[in-house]
């Protein structure tokens, strides 16, 4: 076990029950909050048969938190003193136990995927359509309107879509993920529920809490106002798309927060990294940073910029940097991070056509629980009763036991899971082969396993390579072309500040000149505006990178 840093422990001993944990990336949030919930047990803060409460935003950070706390909690503790869950699972808990309070029958469908996208799918609704569809029925719905609400708010003109989408859930007693907030904060309105959960959970640990919704903050404050401990950072705010405000939320957290722990060290980042961090923070808002033991990075850590004439000769750069990397380094983690799928491709044709073998982040399974149960299924596979079944999604669902699932984001992600199954069994791919390809569960996993990944910004929030290439840097990239407000541009500054700050030794941004549309057409590119704040941190051009690779610098990290 790690020794726990000044500001970790003055986490664990603060006896304020409203706390405000700002925790930039690679400061050891989650370790921190492992120790916090220690803490306020150890000392008795919550009694039993209280309590805590910790909400996540995904089944991979409420795993990493379950993971640390069995370190620091005695055996059966965890089980029974703490409640790890994302808001989604909080939500269907509360209206499975509550949905009479408001008229509402508890064995309405819980949603298990993205069933609007499905129904604009099925009315060959066009893109633009689609995602406007969408965006009206999740802004009904973050506020606690009741159904015949909604049903008024989606009357007005222009909204008719969504209101016939809205109607048919309505009529076929289901719910969408965006009906569990709201439905648990009309729930939480009724003070007999709030009291009770309230009595039950002593404290609560919101972990990111920049990503909240509004909503969401409202919901936590009926069961923990004022005994709220928050960590995160503004700069990691990348959600707006989603409902979250991280300004907002900032706001109303230090308003309720009587004490705020800031760190400002990365155990994470070498000196080099942090520099172009910090060169975002005035555009992300987010807290300077310095390397907790500088002197332990030889030379500083890289950070470097180069630029291409065509993105296929930037993938052909990357495979080399990728090579040189791997065959130098074989047990370090490199990570090549591009703000989209499609501005990704170049680098991953390059890599394939060089036989340089990678992570593809979006062909695996990324929550352990789901990467269990589908490796199980395809272990034992019943490959004639499938090629027999009439409908195999029903067949691969049955196998794998979905109705038994009730948590809301275990049943979409092991559904998300199942349709990969099933495509890649269309496409003839064998079952041992799929299974070999869910890189959770084992010893190695996607999370730590050396080499080469790729991934989007999104996706990688939260992870950590030792080195790190961001390819895209261009205009209409990164920043997004549809980023047109203020507030927009600040979000996609941040998205690019994650990026960045995923590596430990180097990091390199990368970008090119001519980029072709999906559709093959050449489309000449400006660099992106976020180099000029990049510049400020002096990365090295490319011509510098091959005298540092041969420098002693180098030599050193390689055996780090």
């Amino acid at each position: 076990m790690i020794k726990p840093t000044a500001s970790q422990l003055a986490i664990r001993n603060s006896t304020a029950r409203d706390l405000l944990v700002i925790a930039p990336a690679g400061c050891g949030k989650t370790e921190a909050l492992a120790l916090r919930i220690q803490g306020l047990l150890q000392r008795g803060d919550i009694v039993a048969p209280q309590k805590v409460l910790v909400t996540t935003f995904s089944n991979r950070a409420r795993d990493n938190i379950r993971e640390r706390l069995q370190d620091y909690l005695p055996s059966g503790t965890l089980r029974d003193r703490v409640t790890i869950t994302n808001f989604h699972g909080l939500a269907a808990r509360l209206f499975k136990a509550h949905a009479n309070v408001i008229g509402l029958d508890p064995a309405m469908t819980i949603p298990d995927g993205d069933w609007v996208g499905a129904q604009c799918r099925a009315k060959g609704f066009d893109f633009n359509t689609s995602a406007e569809v969408q965006t009206t029925l999740r802004m009904a719905k973050q506020e606690p309107r009741t159904d015949d609400e909604v049903l008024t708010y989606l009357s007005t003109p222009g909204r008719e879509a969504a209101l016939a989408i809205e109607r048919q859930r309505v009529s076929e007693g289901r719910l969408t993920y965006d009906d569990l907030p709201r439905l648990a904060e009309l729930i939480l309105a009724n003070d007999l529920v709030a009291d009770l959960y309230q009595a039950h959970f002593g404290s609560v640990i919101v972990d990111e809490f920049q990503d909240l919704t509004p909503q969401q903050l409202r919901i936590v404050n009926r069961i923990g106002y004022k005994n709220t401990t928050y960590a995160g950072d503004l700069a990691q705010g990348i959600y707006g798309f989603a409902g979250a405000k991280p300004m907002a939320i900032d706001a109303a957290v230090r308003a309720e927060c009587t004490e705020v722990i800031e760190f400002s060290e990365s155990h994470r980042s070498s000196p080099a990294v942090l520099a172009m961090v910090n060169a975002m923070s005035p555009l992300t808002a987010g807290t300077p940073l310095s390397a907790a033991d500088p002197g332990s990075w030889p030379g500083g850590g890289l950070a470097a910029s180069v630029g291409h004439h065509t993105a296929d000769a930037e993938g052909d750069w990357v495979t080399r940097v990728t090579q040189a990397l791997v065959s130098r380094v074989p047990h370090q983690r490199i990570g090549v991070i591009a703000r989209t799928l499609g501005r990704r491709r170049f680098v991953e044709s390059a890599l394939t056509a060089a036989n340089v073998p990678f992570f593809r982040w979006d062909d695996g399974v990324l929550d352990t629980e789901t990467a269990r149960t589908l490796k199980s299924l395809l272990a034992r596979f019943d490959v004639r009763g499938y090629e027999a079944a009439a409908d195999r999604m029903a067949f691969l669902r049955d196998a794998a036991g979905f109705e038994s699932v009730s948590e809301p984001s275990g049943r979409e992600s092991l559904l998300d899971a199942l349709h990969w199954c099933h495509d890649l069994l269309r496409d003839g791919v064998l079952a041992g082969d799929i299974r070999s390809r869910i890189q959770i569960g084992d010893a190695a996993t996607l999370i730590t396993a050396p080499g080469v990944h790729l991934l989007t910004g999104h996706v990688g929030k939260g992870q950590q390579f030792d080195w790190v290439v961001v390819v895209g840097l261009e205009d209409g990239v990164i920043p997004d072309f549809r980023a047109s407000s203020p507030e927009d541009k600040i979000e996609e500054a941040r998205v690019l500040s994650v990026m960045l700050s995923r590596a430990r030794h180097g990091v390199i941004v990368s970008r090119a000149v001519s980029v072709p549309t999906n559709a093959g057409r050449p489309m000449d590119r400006r660099p992106s505006s976020f180099l000029t704040s990049l510049a400020t941190a002096n990365p090295r051009k490319a011509e510098e990178l091959v005298e540092w690779f041969n420098s002693a610098d180098w030599a050193a990290i390689a055996v780090r």
